[in-house]
């Protein structure tokens, strides 16, 4: 009995905390994601008030949060339009890859990580937070901006290849053989494909299943169907992560828009479970030694990803003023840099510095991509004025 009142304590500690630290963020403007990795920094290993008897819990609970963060980002789209995003953004996703991949790898090989190293940190800096956007396009009334179906079709490519990427990774930091290696990734092509042919062709079914008209007969339906397809998943060597992002996809219309009003209060509480147990297993002491560099990393994406954004509005008519807003909207990283950092140095495969790297990195990150949003316009009027006046001159 005295474990288990000292468990409750220590989560009633830290679900507080969270909400403490969530206002906080809301109040300066900013994502709480860097905020819940601090307060995991703060209490976990090396930290200034370790935990002890609750490491089961806080492990399902971030596992959940990965789940509802990938089911709740798969609502968000119809498989029609996910197909309408892949013909339109493809080659700006291209260029996104190319663009946003190479520092991460680059980095890896270089601080002698090897192949896998150099796939996992090209995943943490290619990705950007389809969450952390979504939230600073709402609240800086962007949504029905003309560059906005740019941004979001750049987000659904990046999606889409997270949902290859993934199982590759896990199938690499696993260490099978190439030919189970391929087998993975085939059934994960194989899997991706049916539910796109499924959400397109019988997605109201798979809606109407799901469906009910009593909320908590909903609710459990919904989250239950989440966890037994994530849990298939990862039986067949595909991400949890992806098969909640795949049946996300498969419900759609009003079950979907139902679903996600239902299932926003807890993919927030066990998300900010998962950031703060990443945050708990990484040594505060090892981040100042690779501080540094996360700040040339994140210098370097920045630039990359707003040169993306650009890129992909300009090829879309789009003026330069819009350019700017999409190129800073893609600023932000977040949760799947976190997941990949975490699936990461789970495995071993890895040097535990990567952790640290990443957390640095998504720190700055969710930060500053926020930030840079909200200046971007002020600034490039400001440039704009400055080039108008030195012309005229």
């Amino acid at each position: 009995m005295h474990n288990t009142a000292i468990s409750l304590i220590q989560l009633g500690a830290i679900f507080f905390g969270l909400g403490v630290l969530g206002r906080l963020a809301w109040k300066i403007g900013i994502s709480p994601i860097p905020l819940y990795l601090i307060g995991g920094l703060a209490f976990g290993e090396g930290g200034l008030v370790p935990l002890h008897g609750i490491e089961e819990f806080t492990h399902i609970a971030s596992e959940i949060g990965v789940i509802l963060l990938l089911l709740l980002l798969g609502l968000e789209y119809s498989a029609s339009e996910l197909m309408t995003g892949l013909k339109r953004s493809w080659t700006a996703g291209v260029v996104d890859i190319v663009l946003n991949a190479t520092p991460g790898a680059v980095v890896g090989l270089l601080l002698g990580w090897g192949p896998v190293g150099a796939l996992a940190m090209a995943g943490v800096t290619y990705i950007s937070s389809s969450g952390i956007i979504a939230k600073v396009l709402g609240d800086l009334g962007r949504l029905g901006n003309r560059e906005t179906p740019v941004i979001l079709s750049v987000l659904v490519f990046e999606d889409l290849a997270m949902a290859l990427y993934l199982p590759i990774l896990t199938t690499v930091l696993a260490g099978v053989s190439f030919v189970s290696g391929l087998t993975a990734v085939g059934i994960s092509l194989a899997a991706i494909t049916v539910v796109l042919v499924v959400a397109l062709k019988y997605g109201r079914y798979v809606s109407a299943v799901v469906d009910s008209p009593d909320p908590e007969v909903f609710l459990l339906k919904v989250l239950g169907a989440a966890l037994l397809v994530a849990g298939i998943a990862s039986q067949l060597q595909v991400s949890a992560a992806v098969g909640a992002f795949l049946l996300g996809i498969a419900i759609s219309g009003s079950t979907a828009e139902n679903a996600t009003r239902m299932l926003e209060p807890l993919r927030d509480l066990f998300a900010a479970m998962f950031f703060v147990v990443f945050g708990l297993n990484t040594e505060p002491s090892s981040i100042p030694p690779v501080l540094a560099l996360a700040l040339g990393l994140a210098a370097v994406t920045t630039v990359t990803k707003v040169m993306t954004g650009a890129w992909a509005a300009k090829r879309q008519g789009i003026g330069p003023m819009g350019r700017a807003r999409a190129g800073a909207a893609l600023v932000a990283r977040g949760e799947f840099s976190i997941v990949i950092a975490s699936l990461t140095v789970a495995s071993g495969a890895v040097d535990g510095e990567l952790a640290a790297l990443a957390t640095a990195y998504v720190l700055l990150m969710a930060v500053f991509g926020p930030v840079a949003a909200r200046v971007v316009e002020p600034v490039a009027r400001m440039v704009q004025k400055r080039g108008a006046v030195t012309a005229s001159a």
